[in-house]
């Protein structure tokens, strides 16, 4: 391209001066031919009143008299009634340019000029207007090079963009070159480098936060499938398999609601529920994990909650707390259900050393973790819970105290602030 920029611009420099510098050739050949002309008939009118003026005055003509009426270059012939022609100059060999002229007394001059001086004026106009043509050829190559550099460059850097955005790095370049055609490509590639990168932030997030939030439930689908495999009991088989099937169920219902989100995050599935059922599948869901553990998981505070919300994602929050408390915690842990204003309440506690102070501001940043884990789990459980109008609070540090607001709708039917058996109608096991 650089070179097709520079040969197109000499083109038109060079049909501009050929242009031009001939029609220039021509006009000051014609003009210095003319004004010679005019010259050689100025001398002769010159010589014809010289002798016209002396003739008057009684004096005498002679050549001395009329030698520096004429440049020495030319020939003269001057000839005057009653006395020999008088001749000035050399006369001229080849083409000559000739002038004539009379006067009232019957004397006359015929001047001469070599038309090689003509020429030789002609040639010397041809030099200066032929090397005005190389300047301007020279200027516009320099000219040339600067543009094309100047246009091909931005082009360059332009593709280079264009590819980096292709090879998945979509970070803008920010690079205007001062040409409104080549700035207005620049800004169109810059605001789809953005887009790009919001795009596949989101494409990771989701990947990110779905590769979590299904974690969880197969997860506890393959601690019922052990629980299968490790019994002879047909009935515990049935028990344990038809609890399989919801979790199945349940799985597929986060999958669904992955796939809704990633389309229209504003897409809402808000619905009132029964808090106690969702608080009572996941004791049943994680009862064998803790009792594997040889650890106690109980349920005290207010029954008959009915939250607004989505269920599956209330239990998918749930469900981080409790594996939270399962893995980052120890002793005891505690879901206690509560009732603040119009809002209902369910909070997750352990006896274990909770969140570390440098943490306690950060623990529902993505990538923040306490324990070499991802630091995904928290992030995505808060996001689960907001999605719906719900918030995912840390109230307390040490022993640690997460808890989930809803939205309430209804009254309570019972209220009991003291810890109570687990959710099912048994006792909570160790």
């Amino acid at each position: 391209m650089r070179r097709r920029l520079i040969n197109s611009t000499l083109a038109v420099v060079l049909v501009v001066i050929a242009v031009f510098g001939i029609s220039l050739v021509i006009v000051e050949s014609r003009t210095i031919e003319s004004s010679a002309r005019e010259s050689v008939q100025s001398d002769a009118v010159q010589l014809v009143g010289v002798v016209e003026n002396r003739i008057a005055a009684g004096e005498k003509v002679s050549p001395a008299a009329l030698a520096r009426q004429i440049d020495s270059d030319r020939y003269a012939v001057v000839r005057v009634p009653g006395q020999a022609p008088i001749t000035l100059g050399s006369p001229p060999k080849g083409e000559v340019i000739q002038a004539h002229d009379t006067g009232a007394h019957g004397e006359s001059a015929a001047v001469e000029e070599s038309r090689s001086v003509v020429s030789r004026a002609v040639g010397r106009t041809l030099l200066v207007i032929l090397a005005v043509a190389l300047l301007a050829v020279a200027a516009a190559v320099v000219l040339a090079v600067q543009q094309a550099r100047r246009l091909v460059a931005p082009l360059v850097d332009l593709a280079e963009t264009a590819e980096r955005l292709g090879s998945g790095d979509p970070r803008p370049r920010h690079r205007r070159y001062g040409v409104p055609e080549l700035d207005r490509v620049a800004d169109v590639l810059d605001s789809s480098a953005e887009r790009i990168a919001k795009m596949l932030t989101a494409e990771r997030r989701l990947a990110a936060d779905a590769s979590h939030q299904l974690r969880t439930p197969l997860t506890a689908l393959s601690m019922r499938l052990e629980e299968i495999i490790a019994t002879d009991d047909h009935r515990t088989v049935k028990d344990e398999a038809t609890i399989a099937l919801g979790q199945v169920e349940r799985l597929t219902d986060v999958v669904q609601r992955l796939l809704t989100n990633s389309r229209d995050p504003r897409s809402g599935s808000a619905v009132a529920f029964d808090l106690d059922e969702v608080i009572k599948q996941q004791m049943q869901e994680w009862r064998p994990a803790y009792r594997g553990e040889g650890r106690l998981l109980s349920r005290s505070g207010t029954r008959g909650l009915r939250a607004v919300g989505t269920p599956g994602a209330v239990a998918q929050v749930l469900a981080t707390l409790i594996e939270n408390a399962l893995m980052h915690g120890s002793g005891a842990v505690s879901i206690h259900t509560r009732v603040t204003g119009n809002q209902a309440v369910a909070e997750v506690t352990d006896e274990g050393q909770g969140v570390p102070p440098d943490l306690g501001s950060r623990v529902f940043e993505r990538t923040v973790s306490g324990r070499n884990s991802t630091g995904l789990g928290l992030a995505v459980a808060r996001d689960l819970a907001e999605a719906d109008g719900g918030r995912l609070e840390l109230l307390q540090q040490r022993p640690p105290v997460f808890a989930l607001f809803l939205a309430r709708e209804g009254a309570e039917r019972t209220q009991d602030g003291r810890r109570g058996p687990d959710d099912d109608g048994t006792p909570s096991v160790r």
